[in-house]
């Protein structure tokens, strides 16, 4: 190939190169806006993950999904803004929009980051048993297409909390927040940056002793050629960097979920176990007892005993991470005399907030597929009315003066908005992205921005607790009231 060949290879490369860009921009968008691009979020919605529960068992496309997410191919979250919630009192949570995570997609901490960039406002891992465990038996997850349902029976398969300890160390080292100066950067060492050691090439040491024209004029074909083949790189390189991977992973508020080993002869040693171990590094902590795959788990929700619960993890809440507010999961099975004896426990007792529901035992009547009869919590789309119901009872019994994280089969912003309505501060997300993808996240907070406003609302505070309206006007105007004494004392003041 003559030099004059080579040129013309790479002119003719680089005008191809920036007409695909220029054409892929004005098609797609993706250059600009990366992974947040619309298309990008409907080839996963639409193309892969149908794809991914054609091809892959259900265990097996969530450990795929666990690390498209790790490795930030996932599709980035597009943000709402105006959607602000602050929860609790003297433990406040601030998040920038309602709608977070529920435990059981990242059990044990190894995706956080790229959890964050789907979207997600906080992100609650688990559960975390002290002891690592390997769950029951596979297969232990089953769809329920035609009823947009999940059944598992996991069992709390986890690695345990040394190991979930050290991911989220190394998390918050990278990223901040709680527990970040728990431990030096094992990479300094004596105030230094270690530096990985590189191979250096001298780039002009290069055989002197030929002089042949011919060889001289092959040399400049090959520099030609090079040149091109590392524009090509380059350009590969940028396109993936701003298409593919995100200029900075956001972040926001982290819970981890607490459980017990299956063997355990004291559960509650187990939960004050996972609070030393792992409350420093979360910003909130989840005492989870509603899990339908413990044997014997979901007896720690009658009142003796989760009196004795409550009591002892507080205590050992305020002496190992006294910031985190700690939070207990519910299951939607409880019957309403067993409701009654939780609220009265969690009000006599002082628990920050709750978490309703977990997956249900219960198999409705109008479920469709043939693993409707497998053995599991039952979550997903068949669940939505019930933990709804489930959230408004709570909210009721306790008055609204503890806050509820929603969660149960929300799979659009009008269902994240009926359960803020029924008194939820908070909503959570996991089993609806089996059936929506993970574009599913930007939907909700869209949708929900919209529908609040539509309604008349300012902020997300202002629909908390609309279904129960003696409580809910008796709320507001607490807040009005509070607030014009501020004022007062601000007037006062000056």
């Amino acid at each position: 190939m003559t030099v004059h060949q080579v040129r013309s290879a790479i002119l003719q490369a680089t005008s191809v190169t920036i007409g695909s860009v220029a054409l892929l921009e004005v098609t797609t968008h993706l250059p600009s806006q990366g992974r947040s691009a619309p298309a990008y979020h409907s080839l996963f919605d639409s193309i892969l993950t149908p794809l991914g529960r054609r091809l892959f068992t259900p265990e097996n496309a969530h450990h795929l999904a666990l690390e498209v997410v790790r490795r930030n191919w996932a599709p980035r979250g597009r943000v709402e803004n105006g959607m602000e919630v602050e929860i609790g009192e003297e433990r406040k949570l601030v998040v920038d929009s309602p709608i977070g995570l529920a435990a059981g997609f990242d059990k044990d901490g190894v995706a956080i980051g790229g959890l964050f960039d789907l979207g997600f406002s906080f992100v609650e891992i688990g559960s975390v048993t002290p002891l690592p465990q390997p769950g029951n038996a596979k297969p232990r997850s089953f769809r329920l297409v035609e009823d947009k349902g999940v059944i598992n029976r996991f069992g709390f398969n986890s690695d345990g909390a040394e190991v979930v300890r050290e991911h989220l160390r190394q998390y918050r080292q990278e990223f901040g927040g709680r527990g970040a100066g728990l431990f030096p950067d094992e990479r300094c060492k004596n105030g230094k940056l270690k530096q990985n050691d590189v191979d250096v090439v001298d780039e002009h040491d290069s055989k002197s002793d030929e002089h042949e024209d011919s060889k001289i004029a092959r040399e400049k074909s090959m520099h030609l050629a090079q040149s091109f083949f590392n524009s090509l790189a380059w350009t590969s390189g940028w396109a993936w960097n701003r298409i593919v991977k995100s200029p900075q992973h956001r972040t926001g508020i982290l819970g981890v979920n607490l459980g017990k080993n299956k063997t355990s002869e004291d559960e509650v040693e187990d939960y004050i176990t996972g609070i030393k171990e792992l409350g420093p590094y979360a910003d909130y902590l989840v005492i989870n007892i509603s899990s339908p795959n413990t044997p014997g788990l979901r007896s720690l929700q009658q009142a003796d005993r989760l009196r004795r619960l409550l009591t002892s993890t507080l205590k050992a809440r305020d002496e190992y991470a006294q910031h985190a507010p700690l939070f207990v999961k519910l299951a939607p099975d409880l019957s309403p005399d067993e409701m009654k004896d939780v609220a009265e426990v969690m009000l006599e007792t002082g628990i920050d907030g709750m978490i309703v529901s977990n997956t249900t035992n219960a198999r409705p009547d109008f479920l469709l597929s043939k693993n409707r009869y497998e053995a599991g919590g039952l979550s997903g789309a068949p669940v939505r009315e019930r933990s709804t119901e489930c959230i408004r009872t709570m909210y009721q019994l306790t008055n609204g003066n503890i806050p509820i994280i929603g969660v149960g089969g929300v799979g659009s912003g009008r269902d994240a908005y009926e359960k803020i309505k029924a008194g939820a501060s908070l909503i959570q997300v996991y089993s609806m992205m089996v059936y929506e993808g993970p574009g599913l996240i930007s939907r909700i907070r869209k949708e929900l921005a919209e529908i609040i406003r539509e309604n008349g609302h300012r902020s997300v505070e202002e629909v908390v607790g609309a279904d129960c309206e003696e409580i809910y006007w008796r709320k507001r105007e607490e807040k009005v009231n509070k607030k014009m004494k501020e004022a007062e004392r601000e007037l006062v003041d000056m």
